[in-house]
């Protein structure tokens, strides 16, 4: 760790003091010998595990073969394989085109390219705790301004940011379904006094946004959206990068609702820890940019695009599927045991299948949040052989990604672990 920070600059930063030696399944190894149970999943991007067997034999094999060629030279078959796989799976009832990229936020800036060019509009609509990626775009469109954006501006123009109902924080005395349907009307109004509609190529949205704090889009809202989008020819494009692949109990995080997005960007867990990410959608809208004009030279490099062959084809199974739906809802249950045994300090429990969070606050009548417990509590996990980290637009919450490979034995484990860190955590901090 002290070479680390003699090395590297400290904008690249570190959630947890331990140096890992190997992994895998759940299990983590650092260079000590000691063995961690991870429910960070390397941010959501582990959902068939560490080094899972089928990935790693087909890296093994492809290695062997071709490492690089580069897609925009010529042709391979992994490279086309994992577009039409693509193709097939993403939502919608309309022939679609896929672009693979490397990183989320490359992704997410593709989709903003090709909406701009099918569009002939500027406009981009994102949402208040959005996190979109680090580029200088994507930042623009990112919510969360001290930690990821101080000091770099100035950012991207024409990107516009609308209220997202976050019903946790919602006016005391308000009602979900009454704080919904005002966030619905508020819509129409920011159409108006944010940006006309007939201005805006698209809007990007988290089904569940994932720095945000795990704050599902309620289904009506979504809905809604889908509406005016349509109305207005704009494109909706569901970001998927953390939500998707799986994690939340679906194939996409949008199939919780009924709707259809033009397009999805997808990453993390696609290709199993390999770097890859793609742009899912609709053929006429993705054909739009001129040849030349999308990809890069390690864009769907063939050792990432078979990890993400075998990767799809977990999980994309049934029973993949299902196991993520009761893993969500065995972690949801332990932690809503840990908000009924500390409910002053647990203040919210929420997510979409296992994509969970629970949120610290001081008190939980004003939702004050607890930065300084969630770092307390982290830190005590980790001590005690458990990986866990934060989100939340305040830093405020303890996120829970673990593989969705994970036995039974091995979360229990680990949230008797959380729940004993919280109980120290608890007596040890002070919220005043």
């Amino acid at each position: 760790m002290a070479r680390r920070e003699a090395a590297t600059p400290q904008g690249n930063a570190k959630l947890t003091p331990i140096a890992i030696e190997s992994a895998h399944g759940s299990l983590v190894v650092d260079v000590d010998g000691n063995q961690y149970i991870d429910l960070a999943g390397g941010i959501g991007v582990l959902a068939v595990g560490h080094t899972p067997d089928r990935v790693v034999a087909a890296l093994q094999g492809q290695a062997a073969r071709l490492i690089h060629m580069c897609a925009i030279v010529s042709t391979y078959e992994p490279f086309v394989a994992v577009a039409e796989q693509l193709n097939r799976l993403a939502p919608g009832d309309f022939r679609k085109k896929t672009v693979l990229m490397n990183t989320g936020a490359e992704a997410v800036e593709t989709a903003v390219h090709i909406s701009r060019s099918f569009s002939k509009r500027q406009g981009i609509v994102v949402f208040e705790g959005a996190y979109h990626g680090r580029t200088n775009l994507t930042m623009a469109m990112t919510s969360k301004f001290n930690l990821f954006k101080k000091g770099f501006g100035p950012f991207a123009p024409e990107v516009y940011r609308f209220p997202f109902p976050n019903v946790y924080r919602r006016p005391p005395g308000m009602s979900e379904d009454g704080y919904v349907d005002w966030h619905i009307s508020l819509l129409d109004h920011s159409f108006m006094a944010q940006v006309d509609p007939s201005h805006v190529a698209a809007i990007f949205v988290e089904p569940v946004q994932g720095e945000g704090g795990f704050v599902p889009a309620p289904t009506a809202w979504l809905q809604r959206l889908r509406e005016l989008a349509s109305q207005h020819g704009i494109l909706l494009v569901s970001d998927e990068i953390q939500a998707g692949m799986g994690r939340t109990g679906r194939l996409w995080a949008i199939d919780h609702s009924t709707v259809v997005p033009d397009m999805i960007t997808t990453a993390k867990s696609l290709a199993a820890g390999m770097p890859l990410s793609a742009v899912v959608g609709r053929a006429e809208v993705m054909d739009a940019p001129h040849p030349g004009g999308l990809g890069g030279t390690y864009s769907g490099n063939p050792l990432a695009c078979v990890a993400a062959l075998e990767a799809i084809d977990q999980i994309a199974a049934p029973e993949f599927l299902q196991r993520s739906v009761e893993i969500g809802e065995h972690l949801r249950g332990r932690l809503l045991e840990m908000q009924q045994r500390h409910p002053g300090l647990v203040g919210d429990v929420r997510g979409l299948g296992s994509m969970l969070v629970m949120e610290l606050v001081k008190d939980p009548v004003t939702k004050v949040p607890w930065m300084e417990a969630t770092a307390a509590l982290t830190a005590a996990t980790v001590k005690r052989g458990v990986i866990t980290i934060r989100a939340g637009l305040f830093s405020n919450c303890i996120r829970f990604l673990p593989p969705l490979t994970i036995t039974n034995a091995e979360l229990d484990e680990a949230l008797d672990v959380v729940v004993a860190a919280l109980d120290d955590v608890a007596k040890e901090i002070s919220p005043h």
